[in-house]
């Protein structure tokens, strides 16, 4: 693996919460962000968007809470299994995060996805003065 595909060292990633990075799609070279989890001392890396709103974000840039293993989207209440992604309770019961394939050696993890591109560690900036409506309100 190459320092290009470097996203953090080990220790970087909290047990309790998330490490937020972007990655690009190869494809069509859409920035996105994506999380680093722990769980007895595996590290998985998932798309930062929960499967019942896809716009929700789980890591709204200060980690994702995590309660007994899982992540928690705290919109609505959905729980991620930390291993597989899966969602064990709520409005996504039975979905699956997208995955992003990662690597550890030497302690570092690095993006092992083919479908991604490094970016960058910490999220997408947003524009502080864009007030239009991101609202969940199905009609």
């Amino acid at each position: 693996m190459d320092a290009g595909h470097r996203i953090a060292a080990v220790e970087d990633v909290p047990a309790d919460s998330t490490f937020l990075f972007r990655v690009r799609e190869t494809d069509s070279e859409e920035v996105d962000e994506a999380v680093l989890t722990r769980a007895d001392g595996e590290i998985t890396g998932w798309l930062n968007r929960c499967m019942h709103f896809r716009h929700i974000r789980i890591d709204k840039g200060s980690g994702a809470p995590k309660r007994n293993g899982e992540l928690v989207c705290a919109n609505h209440g959905a729980m991620f299994d930390d291993d597989t992604g899966e969602c064990t309770y709520g409005p996504c019961e039975g979905a699956f995060l997208d995955d992003v394939n990662v690597a550890v050696r030497d302690e570092t993890v690095y993006l092992a996805d083919d479908d991604y591109e490094f970016v960058g560690a910490g999220g997408i900036q947003t524009d502080p003065t864009d007030l239009s409506s991101k609202s969940n309100v199905e009609f």
